[in-house]
């Protein structure tokens, strides 16, 4: 074969990876943060921005809010127990947070509406609203009356709906802005929460789904959690019956039960410049239980 038909053996390219070479790439990433720090800074604070939590006196709502606080927000903390709202309140207060409270019961209109005037007085434009008000009442279908469904259709579902329309124009006012609803696993497949509970819980799903797109054109991000089991005061009773609860933790892969903590994190993700690009998800915050088949 002639020389010239000869396969030429490749040329290998060699990375330098030499102390001298690293040092000079990570001086160059440094500079590159240093002018631009929204780049790893701002995408993961609030600084500036103005938040409304309902529920926010204990379980997941006073979670979300200490989250959103730590990462700079100013939070307006609601809840109808004006004492253990000022006392949860006290506390951010005390570490130099800033927290203030109003005390409302956002399940009816005239609550609702009083809540919205005096926020839009004291902060005319809104940049997170974060939607947790919840009960329920454990029973057989047949055995609700129409004052109990009333109760849960109005705390859990109408409350959402009235004050995402309510603060619509303090959300539109301060742009780039995100509602979080928390709904529920409960939501997504029946849990043996009762059937209103999980009506309510599938109805701020969809609510969820609808105005993220409706509302995408004014640059308010939607979107909602789904916990399942939370260590709250909402289940204490119902986690407190060991064999339910050992029920609840064959369900779940990660066998525990969720901390408020984490839903409070999973809120104040949805929440950051750097969830900019997310709406309209429901994130489920349930150990793996959702996604759970025939593993017990």
């Amino acid at each position: 074969m002639a020389d010239s038909a000869r396969i030429q053996p490749k040329k290998l390219l060699i990375c330098d990876f030499s102390p001298i070479r690293l040092s000079s790439y990570n001086l160059a990433i440094t500079k590159m943060l240093a002018s631009n720090p929204s780049t790893f800074t701002t995408r993961w604070r609030l600084d500036g921005q103005v938040a409304l939590v309902t529920g926010a006196s204990k379980g997941i709502g006073a979670a979300a809010a200490e989250e959103l606080l730590s990462l700079g927000a100013t939070v307006v903390a609601v809840a109808r127990n004006a004492d253990d709202l000022s006392n949860q309140v006290s506390l951010w207060r005390d570490r130099s947070l800033d927290a203030h409270a109003i005390s409302a019961d956002v399940s009816t209109a005239a609550g609702r509406a009083a809540l919205l005037a005096e926020v839009g007085q004291r902060w005319p434009r809104l940049h997170i609203l974060v939607n947790n008000v919840g009960t329920n009442i454990r029973k057989r279908t047949a055995e609700y009356s129409a004052e109990e469904y009333q109760h849960i259709m109005a705390t859990n579902l109408e409350s959402v709906f009235g004050m995402c329309q309510g603060a619509f124009p303090l959300l539109q006012a301060a742009g780039r802005t995100s509602i979080v609803n928390v709904s529920s696993v409960a939501g997504l497949t029946h849990v043996r929460t009762g059937s209103i509970y999980g009506m309510t819980k599938a109805a701020i799903i969809q609510l969820t789904r609808n105005l993220a797109v409706e509302w995408a054109a004014d640059g308010i991000r939607v979107n909602a959690i789904a916990p399942w089991y939370i260590r709250t005061p909402l289940v204490a009773g119902v986690l407190s019956d060991e064999e339910f609860l050992q029920q609840v933790l064959a369900r779940t892969p990660m066998k525990r039960i969720g901390e408020p903590e984490e839903t409070g994190a999973a809120v104040a993700f949805l929440c950051l410049p750097a969830a900019s690009y997310i709406t309209g998800q429901c994130i489920s915050v349930d150990g793996g239980f959702a996604v759970n088949g025939f593993s017990f």
